[in-house]
């Protein structure tokens, strides 16, 4: 088979212009609706102490070499997240910012090594106004596009009509026949529990599936597929265990305050009422390594001046937004390498 052309091939680029172009109207527009309402947009440091302490998100690795030839280990940020709280700290009230960011052993039409996330934040307003944010925001991307409808691959979502609000729990029992709480136990889930209630919902389980793995399969199975069809779909109220960074929920301890967006089957978008109790995320944080040890055998260091920030950080909302899959879904394009202007090209 003869070898695709690279991507700065004239005829190549010519195909893609279209997309990068209107990627270049969607940014405008996205920054002219945040400034509108008093965002102020920052830029935060690529290089960090820590990429995230997420048991699945693996990093890039690098080494800070100083004028007198120390060395440390340093990352590359797999989220702005952390810095962005620091700034909350500081005294930051509303910001946002269009972050590359950097995944490794992601790669696919929906995933690439390096993206941008759309990440802002709300000081002392509940997680609930992201929701609205994210209408918004899907409204003004269609628009700035030239379209009047989102698209992924056949499936069609309207951005004028207001998301569906879907719990998880609701979603389990609609296509996946059970009661996801019921297995929740103590908060930590009932693995075996779990287990046999998607093994009857004809889901494919191992015997080294814990209950997270478990989770997961069935969402991105039977679940995921069924979401943001005709027009988004929030994805709402997260078991805990399931929500690192998120603050619990009033409906139950054992749930949280995140929720995900949806468009035509594709997650676009990841929101919390954040955790501000230092404490707590210390513990999470250290049971993620401790299941990314088990794993695949390595762990990330925890920031720690992020933990003490975090103890002087005010109530807030967080989201991240894939803006790359965002851009996507406005143009109709079917791999992310569409909407890059630069993709990485594998060696």
């Amino acid at each position: 088979m003869p070898k695709a052309s690279p991507w700065w091939a004239p005829h190549v680029h010519a195909d893609r212009r279209p997309f990068l172009l209107a990627r270049g109207r969607i940014a405008a527009a996205l920054r002219q609706w945040f400034s509108a309402r008093d965002f102020t947009e920052v830029e935060t440091a690529a290089l960090q102490v820590s990429p995230g302490n997420e048991a699945h998100l693996h990093a890039f690795a690098t080494t800070l070499v100083g004028p007198d030839a120390r060395r440390s280990p340093l990352f590359l940020r797999t989220s702005p997240e952390f810095a962005a709280k620091k700034l909350l700290a500081a005294g930051e009230q509303r910001i946002f910012e269009f972050a590359r960011v950097f995944r490794n052993r992601e790669r696919g039409a929906l995933h690439h090594p390096e993206f941008t996330l759309l990440e802002w934040y709300r000081a002392r307003e509940p997680y609930d106004v992201l929701m609205q944010d994210c209408a918004a925001l899907l409204r003004a991307a269609a628009q700035a596009a030239g379209g009047r409808q989102l698209t992924f691959r056949g499936r069609i979502a309207d951005p004028l009509v207001e998301p569906e609000r879907l719990t998880v729990a609701h979603a389990f029992e609609r296509f996946a026949g059970f009661d996801l709480l019921a297995t929740l136990g103590d908060g930590e889930g009932d693995r075996d529990l779990l287990a046999a209630a998607a093994q009857a919902a004809g889901i494919r389980i191992t015997t080294d599936d814990n209950w997270s793995d478990i989770f997961s399969r069935v969402l991105v199975e039977r679940i995921e597929p069924q979401l943001g069809l005709g027009r988004a779909t929030i994805l709402d109220e997260y078991p805990t265990v399931e929500a690192a960074l998120a603050r619990p929920h009033g409906n139950s301890p054992h749930l949280a305050e995140r929720f995900e967006l949806y468009v035509c089957g594709v997650e676009i978008a990841n929101g919390f009422g954040e955790l501000t109790d230092a404490a707590e995320q210390r513990r999470r944080f250290e049971r993620e390594m401790a299941e990314k040890a088990r794993v695949y055998g390595e762990i990330y260091p925890i920031d720690d001046d992020f933990l003490a920030a975090l103890a002087c950080m005010p109530p807030a909302s967080g989201i991240a937004l894939g803006f790359d899959r965002l851009v996507m879904l406005a143009t109709d394009a079917e791999r992310i390498e569409q909407v890059l202007w630069t993709p990485v090209v594998e060696p």
